[in-house]
Formats: C-alpha cells, structure tokens, sequence
C-alpha cells in the first residue's frame, strides 16, 4: 500500500487490484484509504478516530455521498441556509452536493464510504482543529 501525504493521485490501474494500488493518506483525526480514482470518480475510506473533527468546509465542485460503514458521527451541515447536526450510524449516509457546508464528528471510531467526483483538492476549509484553515493540507 502507498503512503502518501500530499498531491496528485494517480488513476487505479485497470483490473484486479491488490492493496499496492491503493493510497493511504494520514491525517491528523485518521486516515483516509483511496481505493479508487477515474477520470470519473473517486472512492475513499474514512477511518476517523473518536473525537477527530474534520475541517468545515465545503467544495465548488466536487459532489460526494457518504455512506456509515461502522461507528457514529455527528455530521454538521448546512440545510436550508441553517447549520443542523444529524446523527448517523453503521448503514446511513448523506449526499453532499457542491457549496454545501459540512463537517464530520466522530462520536466512535468509524469508518466511513466515500464516492464522489474526482475533484479531491476542491476543498475550501473554514474551520479546522488542526491549523489547516484556508489550506489543502492532508
């Protein structure tokens, strides 16, 4: 398996994959494991540390839907011009449309599904625990 901390991806190979065409991206609250990337999409796995916060953020043009594969979060995000927190368990998730702000909390460890448009430096961060606002850092 790569390790990787900043910049460009490279597309999956055509095929069978084994974990050496997979990419994991440490970050200050986990991890992230790109498992997939066309010219098409992208598929991640988020694996978040109880208590990590990702930035608030929100993307000009990336579309993603997340999908609850263990654990609990509070998911920050706005609806309807208001910032509301839905809690989201193993097996739900939410469609997160471009310009839409949004934050992940882990109240467990979890592991979270993620496929979106392969837009992955479109990231404007607001808020962030770690000192990473306003920058693409991982």
């Amino acid at each position: 398996m790569k390790k990787q901390t900043a910049g460009p991806f490279h597309e999956t190979p055509r095929g069978a994959l084994a974990p050496k065409d997979f990419t994991v991206v440490k970050k200050p609250w986990g991890s992230e494991l790109l498992w997939a990337r066309t010219p098409k999409y992208v598929g991640k796995i988020l694996r978040i540390k109880k208590g990590g916060r990702l930035s608030l953020q929100y993307h000009r043009f990336k579309d993603e839907t997340i999908h609850v594969l263990s654990g609990t979060l509070d998911f920050v995000v706005e609806e309807k011009g208001r910032m509301v927190t839905r809690r989201l368990r193993k097996g739900e998730g939410y469609r997160i449309v471009p310009h839409t702000k949004h934050r992940m909390v882990a109240v467990s460890d979890c592991e979270i599904l993620e496929v979106s448009t392969p837009q992955l430096l479109d990231v404007v961060r607001l808020e962030d625990a770690y000192g990473r606002t306003g920058t693409f850092k991982p």
